[in-house]
Formats: C-alpha cells, sequence, structure tokens
C-alpha cells in the first residue's frame, strides 16, 4: 500500500511534467512557423518576427528547465533513503497549488502512518460500492481517482464519455436527474465532471432518440450549459437533420428535428466562436429552408470573424 501511495504521487508529478512538455512541444511548433515566415517577410514583420523567435527560444530554455525539474521531483519520490528522509520530502508537497498533487501527498502520508489494521481495510475491496447508484460511484471516482484530478481535462472528458455510453443510462431520467443535481458541487473538478457527464447524456439523448419530443429537451438543456465543451455538441445537432416522432392526438406522428436544431444554431450564435461561424456558414445549402435563412441572418448581422460569446448588457450566461 505505502508503495501505490508514493507512485500515486509520483505519477502526479510526471503528469505536471507532461503538461509543461505538452507547451513546450506548442513553442518548438511556432519556433518552425516563425522560421519559415522570416525567409518571406522584409522590414518591420520581420523585425517582429525575429524578436518572437527570441522570446520563443527563451520560452523553451524555460520550459526545459521546468520539465527537468518537474521529472527530478517525481525521481526523488523513490530516491530517498530512510523513512524520515522521504516523509520530509512528501510532506514539502503539501504546500504546492496544485490541487492533484497535494491530495497525492496527502494519501501517501496518511498511508505512511497507517497503523496495520488500516492498511488492511485499504488494501480490501469495498462492498458498499454495490450499494450505490451508478452516479454517486462516478461522483466518488472524482473526488478520489488520481487520473480524473489532474490538471488534463481529457481524463474527465473520457469518463464523461464513457458514463453516458453505459446500457441504459441515458434513458435513465432518475440518473439524470442526480447527475443534473450535482451540478453546483463545491469542488471544481468534481463540477466540471459532472457538467461534461451532463452534455454527453443529453448529446446521447438529442442525437439517438426517436422521440423527438424527449431529444428536443435535451437539446434545450444544452443550450443552457455554460460550458465550451458543449460547443461541438450542438454543432454536431446542427449539422445532422433527423427523423423521429412526435406525440400527436391520436398517437405518434412522423416528425423531423428541425426545432432541435434551430435552437442549436441560436446558441451557437450567443457562443460566437469560430467553430460556431464556420458551422453556420455550411448551412448554406441545408434541406431545411429555416435553418438556412436563420444561418444567413446570423452571418449578416454578424460579419466579422466571431472571437467569443457575444455581450449584450454583460456576458451570455446560460443557466448552469
Amino acid at each position: 500500500m505505502i508503495g501505490l501511495g508514493l507512485r500515486q504521487l509520483q505519477d502526479a508529478l510526471n503528469r505536471k511534467a507532461d503538461l509543461i512538455q505538452r507547451e513546450f512541444v506548442a513553442a518548438s511548433d511556432r519556433l518552425q512557423v516563425v522560421g519559415k515566415l522570416l525567409l518571406e517577410e522584409r522590414g518591420e514583420k520581420r523585425e517582429q518576427l525575429r524578436e518572437e523567435q527570441t522570446a520563443l527560444r527563451e520560452r523553451q530554455q524555460a520550459l526545459a528547465e521546468e520539465i527537468n525539474l518537474w521529472r527530478e521531483r517525481a525521481r526523488g519520490v523513490v530516491g530517498q533513503r530512510g523513512g524520515e528522509a522521504l516523509r520530509d520530502y512528501v510532506h514539502k508537497f503539501l504546500t504546492y497549488e496544485e490541487n492533484d498533487i497535494r491530495a497525492a501527498a496527502e494519501h501517501a502520508l496518511y498511508v505512511m502512518d497507517a497503523s496495520e489494521e488500516e492498511l488492511a481495510r485499504l488494501s480490501q475491496p469495498d462492498t458498499s460500492q454495490e450499494a450505490k447508484t451508478p452516479v454517486a460511484r462516478l461522483l466518488e471516482r472524482a473526488r478520489t481517482e488520481w487520473d480524473l484530478r489532474g490538471s488534463d481535462p481529457a481524463a474527465r472528458i473520457r469518463g464523461a464519455v464513457e458514463f453516458a455510453n453505459r446500457s441504459g443510462v441515458a434513458q435513465n431520467l432518475d440518473a439524470i436527474a442526480e447527475i443534473e443535481a450535482a451540478v453546483d458541487d463545491p469542488d471544481p473538478l468534481v463540477r466540471e465532471l459532472v457538467i461534461l457527464t451532463i452534455i454527453q447524456l443529453h448529446r446521447f439523448r438529442a442525437m439517438r432518440m426517436a422521440d423527438l419530443e424527449g431529444a428536443h429537451q435535451s437539446v434545450q438543456r444544452l443550450a443552457q450549459v455554460n460550458h465550451v465543451a458543449v460547443i461541438p455538441v450542438l454543432v454536431e445537432i446542427l449539422e445532422n437533420p433527423r427523423a423521429g416522432f412526435v406525440n400527436g392526438e391520436t398517437g405518434p406522428v412522423d416528425a423531423d428535428n428541425g426545432r432541435s436544431r434551430l435552437v442549436a444554431l441560436l446558441r451557437l450564435v450567443e457562443w460566437h466562436t469560430a467553430e460556431a461561424q464556420a458551422a453556420l456558414r455550411a448551412r448554406k445549402f441545408d434541406r431545411d429552408s429555416a435553418i438556412v435563412r436563420a444561418a444567413a441572418k446570423a452571418l449578416e448581422l454578424f460579419p466579422d470573424d466571431w472571437s467569443g460569446p457575444l455581450k449584450a448588457g454583460g456576458a451570455t450566461k446560460p443557466r448552469a
């Protein structure tokens, strides 16, 4: 158990180094672009590119030193001699600003100081998990699992997608209500996973339900979400006309998702990002004339490049 606690701390430190490594790669890619542009530009523009080139090289050097520092810290977790030296080394990470590193250090110290009875309990499977709902287990994972508590949101996105794709979950209204109830969780990482899961659950319903009334309700919920991860989902809804049914007076009636697509379109106008603008431009030859007209009108009203949410008496903020 002690080895597992230390490995979790080491993994958290290495994830920090990996995050900085991505910044280093991005700086390197930009440096290559700047180098090519220098061969083409002249005058003032060339001087600006030289200054950027110098700044990028300095940034690369600083990032490389920072990566090495975090790798060295990770190696140091298993390189200490003696229990007191190790405890002192781990204790230093309690002051770091990264939540996942602090949490991993706290857990490692707890395991190091735990009694044999406590270690035995920790090593046994938690049978109480069987009595918990899938949503409760997801929220608990969000509070305790290191991959879900890292600075990279990719693991939380994967967790949300995997949960929403579980058989029957997106049709379980109780599960959806339970995850919706956790949207104001005080833990920011739990809250992000909850929002991402809400997006994926309603995406599933909006794109796959034959009952277009239920699908439309999910599209309306997606239009209320104030997280950039919803933008590609709204684009997907807008780009995919589909058929289904609605309940009429005498039973189910064939229908299409035109009004849901219109809701997605209008919300994309509010998001006002380049991705949203590209989606509207692609609707020029849409099969639904209402979509064509709405997209054309929005692009006419906002002809410049879209670069962020519309502001009208304050930032647009849909309900959480």
